[in-house]
């Protein structure tokens, strides 16, 4: 869905790097809810339920949008409406679950002391399911036809792909990269911030020396937050100009895969859960920085 005068060979490559990776993250994704609702080894606190929250809003993106261009084909109106709108809802919720784990994570990281907020979970779960549930409904009650069949034309070699999803492109620039927009500002600075707060002395010759397993797991919780925050989402902002190629690809295979690095995160928490049941003995004396996200 983005303008650009990619070549039908890369077009090609992208889709189907874009259909594989998504239909192992669906997969994937699947798993990690059915080991979370089936184990009593998952230690189930908030920082895990927002996790899987962000996971079953994978879920809804990823089915729907495997299925968009069948839908486009198919000839029931009602049918491609439905997808379109399930599309930009489950777009919207995954990116408000992005942005609530960056807010758990600030409260966590940065608001460390002194935070209780009366039925927490009921309210962040409100604005990441009830705010795309807005932005739905004012579309729909200012005209139905926002959603449906969509068809872009690529000038290049005067090939066309017909989905379903969002017929007007102002409507999609404001609600999806809008959204994203003010998402993706909020989670780079938390980002930022926790980043700073983990690696203060990582240059100093006193840190390299003793504390260099620190280090390592630190770089694992940065990667983790990649994936929790959708830092790699942000690639879309470099996919102009002489970058749009390799951006597009990066973007393609990082995020057509998030679901399956969550669920690598997920096991990794599983396993490091088991270790500290069999070895109580043997728990670290300073909190790890995956701590924070188990």
């Amino acid at each position: 869905m983005v303008s650009s005068s990619l070549s039908s060979t890369d077009q090609l490559i992208l889709s189907k790097i874009t259909e594989i990776g998504c239909s192992i993250s669906l997969f994937f994704l699947v798993v990690t809810v059915f080991i979370f609702f089936t184990s009593s080894k998952i230690k189930v606190d908030d920082s895990t339920k927002i996790h899987i929250r962000l996971a079953i809003a994978l879920i809804l993106l990823n089915l729907h949008f495997l299925t968009t261009e069948m839908a486009a084909e198919s000839s029931s109106p009602g049918l491609c409406c439905y997808v379109a709108l399930a599309i930009h809802y489950s777009l919207l919720a995954t990116f408000c679950w992005m942005g609530l784990e960056g807010f758990h994570l600030y409260l966590l990281i940065v608001k460390v002391f002194n935070i209780h907020i009366n039925r927490y979970m009921l309210k962040i779960s409100v604005v990441g399911w009830g705010v795309p549930a807005v932005i739905v409904s004012v579309l729909l009650s200012i005209n139905k036809d926002f959603y449906g069949r969509y068809t872009f034309v690529d000038s290049s070699n005067s090939s066309s792909t017909a989905i379903c999803y969002i017929t007007d492109d102002k409507v999609k620039w404001v609600t999806t990269v809008g959204v994203f927009g003010l998402m993706f500002l909020f989670v780079t600075a938390v980002f930022s911030v926790t980043v700073r707060n983990m690696m203060p002395n990582c240059c100093q010759k006193e840190f390299r020396q003793k504390d260099w397993r620190g280090f390592k797991q630190n770089v694992s919780t940065v990667l983790v937050l990649f994936t929790l925050l959708g830092i790699t989402w942000g690639l879309i902002f470099f996919s102009f100009g002489h970058l749009t190629t390799p951006g597009l690809y990066l973007f393609c295979i990082l995020n057509s895969l998030q679901g399956f690095f969550i669920f690598l995160y997920f096991i990794l928490a599983l396993r490091k859960t088991k270790v500290m049941k069999l070895s109580p003995s043997k728990r670290p004396k300073t909190t790890n920085s995956l701590d924070i996200l188990d």
